[in-house]
């Protein structure tokens, strides 16, 4: 038997920790948000620009945001999964939290309570940065504890192997897909250690690092997104996300490239 033919599906979503069950889709969650905040923390107080007590406390505001951004985001943009099921909105375990609604609703919460305690918008956003894919990688891995958000039909070793009742219609006879969850939660791991580099070097002001991470993740997202053959918004033959992909990613570019054109180029941190 070959082994490393294909990623096999797992056969609960839920993680026995002794007598204690967990829904493992919102274990990753967590994983990953426990991971940030550890990072985000000590990139704080490396900086002297505050403690990982601060860290914490601007957690503990805008990872609830997050989550209800992300919700927001997913049910908005998906709407027809809802509609007349109003009461699939709360059940977040069973996944659908958008990415982007996440990061906004978040960022702002947490801006918020940054400059409460006085720490820079700037400098916040450069220690969090980093965090924000770790976490993203760590809590990708809720979609394969769901089976959810694979890719387009694939027959190579890295598949992922989906039972039939979780096949969409038009593919039951197909049984290995694109493990886009495991794309994603790679390319993510990949962003973070760049994100780091370009710290340690000091090639970026303040503030610079967290446009670099908006781009390279929507970089990256743009050709995920596209072997993705779960339901979805389109705007002119292509998926909402992937517009939203271009989008941002333009968007990070020319406030990158105006933000050198004022500073006389790159500067350092």
């Amino acid at each position: 038997m070959n082994f490393f033919a294909s990623i096999p599906s797992p056969s609960t979503g839920v993680l026995q920790l002794g007598p204690l069950k967990l829904n493992a889709y919102g274990a990753m969650i967590a994983l990953g948000v426990v991971a940030a905040v550890w990072l985000s923390g000590r990139r704080l107080e490396k900086r002297g620009a505050g403690t990982r007590e601060d860290m914490s406390a601007i957690a503990l505001w805008g990872v609830p945001a997050g989550v209800i951004g992300g919700r927001l985001y997913h049910v908005i943009t998906d709407w027809e999964l809802f509609s007349g099921h109003p009461e699939r909105i709360i059940q977040i375990w069973k996944g659908g939290l958008g990415i982007w609604g996440g990061i906004f609703l978040g960022v702002i919460v947490g801006i918020w309570e940054g400059r409460r305690r006085g720490i820079s918008t700037a400098v916040l956003l450069t220690c969090v940065a980093p965090a924000l894919p770790l976490a993203q990688s760590i809590g990708r891995w809720g979609n394969w504890f769901n089976i959810e958000l694979f890719g387009k039909p694939s027959t190579l070793p890295w598949a992922l192997e989906v039972p039939l009742n979780k096949r969409p219609v038009s593919y039951q006879t197909i049984a290995t897909f694109h493990p886009t969850f495991l794309y994603e939660s790679l390319w993510c791991i990949a962003v973070a250690l760049l994100l780091l580099w370009v710290s340690r070097r000091e090639l970026l002001r303040e503030g610079g690092v967290f446009l670099l991470y908006v781009a390279s993740y929507s970089f990256g997202r743009f050709w995920i997104e596209g072997l993705r053959i779960d339901e979805s918004e389109q705007i002119l033959g292509l998926r909402f996300n992937i517009w939203v992909s271009v989008l941002l990613f333009t968007g990070a570019a020319i406030a990158t490239f105006d933000r050198r054109k004022r500073n006389g180029g790159m500067a350092a941190e």
